[in-house]
């Protein structure tokens, strides 16, 4: 299962997620874990790298990385959408069996101590940086990035490969009411012609 997983230089971690993607995030305590789908994550710093994720307060997620202090962001792909919709919208205190029905597999990787879901591109284990205000007033969560890894099929030598690897691993992208969009074509700015002068 992890033979394309590589790790990532925590230098470039923030690579990961700078693309804009729709987030897995996991995390555990007590012999309990979840995951949950997230929209509003990002990068926050280089060094030490860190990351922001919002976790509503009524989300089972949200108290295990709480009372565990870690959690692993985790990039799904276009293959996993019904996956990312369905932890999204199922809450583990309704359905105590949530993440089989859901079709999650979990897995460890090195020596990180909560689990990473299986088939997405990367993953960002973070130790959380606690910010009771910030935490309590806004939902906002704060990460400091401590391992990341990603696959090597979609990502290689600190940069994407989307337009290499097949369409399925496309990063998912929400917009509202379980409608996404799948990244699309690399564009670089290097190529672009300047826009003409506006005559006088």
């Amino acid at each position: 299962m992890t033979s394309h997983i590589a790790p990532v230089e925590l230098a470039k971690a923030y690579r990961l997620i700078n693309h804009g993607p729709t987030v897995l995030v996991s995390a555990s305590h007590g012999g309990v874990a979840n995951v949950m789908a997230a929209a509003w994550a990002c990068a926050l710093d280089f060094a030490p790298p860190k990351v922001t994720v919002v976790l509503d307060k009524s989300t089972r997620t949200r108290a295990l990385v709480e009372a565990s202090g870690r959690f692993v962001l985790q990039v799904p792909t276009v293959r996993q959408l019904a996956l990312t919709q369905a932890v999204g919208n199922t809450s583990l205190a309704d359905d105590a069996d949530k993440l089989r029905r859901c079709g999650v597999t979990l897995f460890q990787q090195d020596a990180e101590p909560t689990p990473l879901v299986a088939g997405c591109a990367a993953w960002l284990a973070c130790r959380l940086v606690p910010e009771p205000h910030n935490q309590q007033a806004y939902d906002l969560f704060i990460g400091e990035v401590e391992a990341a890894w990603a696959d090597t099929r979609v990502f290689a030598n600190g940069h994407w490969r989307f337009e290499e690897a097949g369409p399925e691993w496309r990063s998912l992208h929400h917009v509202a009411g379980g409608h996404y969009y799948a990244i699309g074509a690399p564009l670089s700015a290097q190529d672009a012609t300047s826009p003409p002068s506006p005559s006088a």
